[in-house]
């Protein structure tokens, strides 16, 4: 009887764990150090927001929708990951080694792309291409039909 109450407070005190963990504000995406940009196989940097245009006076007019904003996918870059933190947003380019980003291009559903793009997720942002188009859940199912994955849970 012992051996099985003890086990029931493990395993409520793992599930606490858990579940605070998951509560925690989500980690921003880490960026490449400076003196690891030379060889990186991923270098994610910082990338300036364009301004955004200001908004009318308020009371003037009905309230319109607020404009979509603007994302910058500079040239060479596969993804940019957009995140929002106390009001504050923030763009990460995400670069590949050229031998990766050749894969990434033909086939974005392999393990190093969508690795980028599940870390941008985990940190609270959101995954854009060239052109500003977003990577979903749902362009993620699409690239999951192109391959077979195999997923280890342990018991």
């Amino acid at each position: 009887m012992r051996e099985s109450t003890a086990s029931h407070h493990l395993i409520i005190g793992a599930l606490l764990a858990a579940s605070l963990a998951a509560c925690s504000a989500p980690e921003p995406v880490p960026l490449t150090p400076p003196r690891e940009l030379a060889g990186a196989a991923v270098v994610r940097k910082s990338v300036d927001a364009p301004p955004q245009p200001p908004a009318g006076t308020p009371g003037t007019e009905p309230a319109a929708p607020q404009p979509v904003p603007v994302v910058v996918v500079p040239a060479g870059t596969q993804y940019v990951c957009v995140s929002e933190a106390d009001g504050v947003r923030t763009q990460t380019a995400v670069t590949f080694a050229p031998k990766v980003a050749d894969v990434c291009m033909r086939h974005p559903e392999m393990g190093p792309c969508q690795y980028e793009r599940n870390l941008c997720r985990r940190s609270g942002g959101r995954v854009y291409a060239a052109g500003g188009v977003e990577i979903t859940m749902a362009t993620e199912a699409e690239y999951d039909k192109h391959v077979l994955r195999v997923r280890f849970m342990s018991k």
